[in-house]
């Protein structure tokens, strides 16, 4: 075996399966990106119906583009996650179920036998409720 061939965790010869489980594994959208795109093309269609029509006597267009923007911000946010809720439910239909390993070494010690932290090294476990203070 080639030296880029071989496997990147040395210490992957030294795992062994603990145990086994039945998984179900299930896609979902990201909601927060479907949120924020719903909200950028929100700001984007405030831009647009902003510059698109005149202004008027009684309103700037900085006053037009920011009852606009909340509007368009507001709806878009929601449109967002409508669309993922949507997409959730047509994905959510197909559900796969696998089979997952718990790997354990051998070999390699256990956290029993780890050694405790120095006092006074600025680990949690010193007798100080305080974290690094100076």
């Amino acid at each position: 075996m080639s030296p880029s061939e071989q496997p990147q965790n040395p210490s992957a010869e030294n795992e062994i399966v603990r145990a086994e489980a039945t998984v179900t594994l299930h896609r979902a959208p990201r909601y927060r990106n479907f949120m924020l795109l719903g909200a950028i093309v929100g700001v984007l269609l405030a831009l647009i119906l902003t510059v698109s029509f005149p202004e008027t006597e009684e309103y700037e267009r900085m006053q037009i583009f920011g009852f606009l923007l909340l509007g368009g911000v507001a709806i878009g946010t929601a449109l967002g996650a409508v669309v993922a809720l949507v997409i959730d439910r047509i994905i959510g239909r197909s559900k796969m179920s696998v089979v997952a390993d718990r790997l354990g070494t051998n070999g390699v010690s256990t956290t029993s036998e780890l050694r405790a932290a120095e006092p006074g090294s600025g680990t949690p476990d010193d007798e100080f409720p305080t974290f690094n203070e100076k």
